[in-house]
């Protein structure tokens, strides 16, 4: 006869098994999209991996009287393992963290003296850069910038899911007040700007994809996801900057 602690675990393996079988595609439908910012370095089969390691955890966790459906929850929870495994080896240059921090503070300032958004032409200008060096900049700050403030939401939680039973009335307030800021700040990009991240991040289009609607190359949808994130970075400032979790590695 089987012990039941024997039949709980051989019961958790078949689920497992399931929901990795029923969600994989998902699992590699986030690993190209995040590996589509990344150095060629990163190996998509270890984001699937990991990807996976998410999938099964987020089964294990998953309570659907907090309201999210599982894929929203799993999506999040798969994404975030993603993100922790290329952070264990941050491949992001320090330099490009100490870059697109002083271009997301010269961006600040000159927003806050001008009461309008800043151009790349002041941006470059304010940080002593030619146009080709600042295209260039906001190319290498994509994939570390757009990493941290991955990591910043999943730190401070997500719009689509609830804060759970167990976090702190603190940490809930503190999400709260992110996902309210961070919309607003959203909501208050260049136009341009706010459609490449809808497209990027709403529709999970790819950035040559996204050239296609927008009749640019890709290399120039890069440059404004670039410029939007920074932006975002700025003027999110008052909620502590992911960079300096990332900036002593690499």
């Amino acid at each position: 006869m089987i012990a039941p602690a024997a039949q709980y675990r051989a019961v958790q393996r078949s689920a497992s098994v399931e929901v990795v079988e029923r969600h994989a595609e998902l699992v590699r439908r986030i690993a190209h999209h995040l590996a589509a910012r990344l150095p060629a370095s990163v190996e998509i089969d270890d984001l699937v991996q990991a990807g996976m390691l998410g999938l099964i955890e987020a089964a294990r966790n998953f309570d659907s009287d907090q309201g999210a459906s599982f894929e929203t929850y799993a999506s999040i929870r798969i994404r975030g393992a993603m993100i922790d495994e290329i952070r264990k080896g941050d491949w992001t240059p320090r330099s490009v963290h100490r870059r697109t921090r002083e271009a997301a503070e010269a961006t600040r300032r000159i927003e806050q003296a001008s009461g309008r958004a800043a151009t790349g032409a002041e941006i470059a200008e304010a940080l002593g850069l030619a146009p080709d060096e600042y295209a260039r900049l906001l190319e290498d700050a994509v994939s570390g910038q757009v990493l941290s403030l991955d990591s910043h939401v999943e730190d401070h939680g997500e719009v689509e899911l609830p804060a759970g039973p167990g976090a702190s009335p603190e940490r809930e307030l503190q999400a709260m007040q992110f996902q309210q800021a961070l919309a607003a700040v959203i909501g208050e990009l260049p136009e341009r700007e706010r459609l490449v991240l809808s497209l990027y991040y709403e529709q999970e289009l790819n950035l040559r994809e996204i050239g296609a609607v927008l009749g640019v190359s890709e290399s120039r949808v890069c440059q404004i996801h670039g410029q939007a994130v920074l932006r975002l970075r700025a003027r999110l400032e008052p909620f502590g900057s992911a960079d300096k979790d990332t900036e002593s590695v690499g």
